[in-house]
């Protein structure tokens, strides 16, 4: 009996070592996107195809958050409510001298306006207006979807470019996307905003022509890419980088042409609309561009930075590059290689 015990308490003893020397097992990491427009921005329906998402429920988990607008995301970001945000060259500015997020990182890429052979937002007037090129619209009323945004800046800096400035020489109205066609038809405005999917309406293109392309302002603009905190970031490497791995193979999935008219019917069936509406355009040379690795261009952003600050948007220029860590996406794309 003394002996039995002695073996049993060997046998406890050799059991809770063992315990010990294991690992824990942690749960997975909870990751809330924050999302505003589709299909340009993936989150509300990257993970849609079965088997892009190889990661998720073993490191992390996923959580797609629809926001109105940047400014939410910057605050929901900023409290912790959110840990990442989908911001563009528009709303970085703010995010780091407005909110004071000094650790706010750039981490990968979703879409830009005006790469080489991409789409680029088209600015339009009627096809009977008198407007013939730009400097006629000097005295004339242009829609935007809002101040201060992406595609308002692009449209601002060409103006100046061409002598125009903003309340001197012309007016600018606030119209939401969807309504643009009939601002432009009922002729409140001289000039509209024609961003995807509403550039290639069918009932647009009928009544309207480009008088110019987001692009001549300079260049290509990153409208959208994914940040994330530098503590977040640091303190949840492992499942970030999956989640990042699982991101870029989604990226190139949707983008294969050989997957075009499944993830034409993925988008269909997300946004409850019509398959028709992005058959012509998503996922091909009409659309954004998407770069296959994730990466953003950030000596686009730069110029895009530079240029809000020339417009008065922002107090002062900063450094993109000191706010940007693509360690976890170049590092996932390549074990996608």
């Amino acid at each position: 009996m003394q002996r039995w015990s002695k073996a049993g308490a060997l046998a406890v003893a050799v059991f809770f070592a063992m315990a010990v020397a294991l690992p824990a097992r942690s749960e997975p990491v909870k990751i809330r996107i924050g999302w505003i427009g589709a299909p340009g921005q993936l989150v509300a329906f990257m993970f849609a195809k079965e088997g892009l998402a190889q990661h998720l429920g073993k490191s992390y988990t996923f959580e797609p958050l629809h926001f109105a607008a940047s400014p939410l995301q910057i605050t929901a970001l900023a409290s912790g409510d959110l840990e990442i945000a989908t911001l563009g060259f528009s709303s970085i500015a703010l995010a780091v001298q407005n909110a004071g997020i000094e650790d706010i990182r750039i981490i990968a890429d979703e879409i830009q306006d005006g790469a080489e052979g991409y789409f680029s937002t088209h600015y339009v007037v009627l096809k009977d207006s008198p407007v013939q090129k730009i400097t006629d619209l000097k005295g004339k009323v242009v829609a935007t979807n809002g101040i201060g945004a992406g595609v308002d800046i692009l449209m601002r800096s060409v103006l100046q470019q061409h002598g125009l400035v903003d309340r001197r020489d012309f007016t600018t109205i606030e119209v939401q996307f969807p309504n643009m066609r009939a601002v432009l038809a009922e002729r409140k405005a001289d000039l509209v905003t024609a961003t995807l999917p509403f550039a290639f309406d069918p009932e647009m293109e009928k009544i309207s022509r480009t008088l110019f392309f987001g692009r001549e302002a300079f260049g290509p603009a990153d409208l959208s890419f994914w940040t994330a905190r530098a503590g977040f970031i640091e303190k949840n490497r492992s499942a970030m980088s999956d989640l990042l791995e699982d991101y870029v193979r989604a990226i190139r999935w949707y983008m294969d042409p050989k997957n075009h008219d499944e993830a034409v019917a993925i988008i269909a069936k997300t946004m409850k609309l019509n398959p028709a509406i992005f058959a012509r355009w998503v996922f091909t040379r009409d659309d954004w561009y998407r770069n296959l690795d994730g990466l953003p261009n950030l000596d686009a952003l730069q110029k895009n930075v530079n240029a809000q600050q020339e417009l008065g948007f922002i107090k002062s220029n900063f450094d993109v590059n000191k706010y940007a860590d693509l360690s976890l996406v170049r590092a996932a794309a390549a074990r996608l290689k």
